[in-house]
């Protein structure tokens, strides 16, 4: 094989997961509009139409940013935000969200183990 073909085809890897990787500094710069419904680091504002998104898992906030983006899930007002993001936009959410607190459950320590 070429070298140079070599050479490009790993530097285009590299690229792509650097792309395919989000940013939580660059996600939490982004954060802003996401913050009136999903609160500041995304566990809620204390209204349960809007769900918590901290500590959510990044590829399930990118598929459902995605769907939300395609009209794969329909939420008029989520379509609406999602339809102005990019591919990066959406990994950076992902990963800043994905790398929050989410709410701990108790567990009820009477249940049968």
């Amino acid at each position: 094989m070429n070298l140079r073909f070599i050479a490009a085809l790993t530097l285009g890897l590299v690229a792509f997961a650097a792309h395919a990787n989000g940013s939580v500094d660059a996600g939490k710069q982004k954060s802003q509009t996401c913050q009136a419904c999903h609160g500041a680091d995304g566990n809620g504002v204390g209204i349960t139409m809007y769900p918590v998104l901290a500590g959510q898992h990044a590829d399930y906030l990118r598929k459902a940013l995605g769907d939300y983006k395609s009209g794969a899930r329909n939420n008029p007002i989520m379509a609406g935000f999602a339809g102005a993001l990019s591919e990066q936009d959406i990994a950076d959410l992902a990963a800043y969200f994905a790398s929050q607190q989410g709410p701990l459950i108790e567990l009820n320590a009477d249940l049968p183990k």
